[in-house]
């Protein structure tokens, strides 16, 4: 095997494994938002609606 076909494959499956992780953080269930500071997760459990 030529050595430039090895390291083409070598990035290839570098790059698969790249955009398959990105995939999978995308798609894995988050808590809050995307920004990750921690201001999303407030409880809304208590709050009453307007009866008006």
């Amino acid at each position: 095997m030529n050595i430039q076909i090895i390291i083409v494959f070598v990035l290839f499956l570098g790059a698969v494994f790249y955009i398959g992780k990105i995939i999978y953080s995308s798609l894995k269930a988050k808590n809050g938002c995307a920004s990750g500071c921690g201001k999303c997760g407030v409880d809304f459990s208590k709050i009453e609606p307007d009866k008006n």
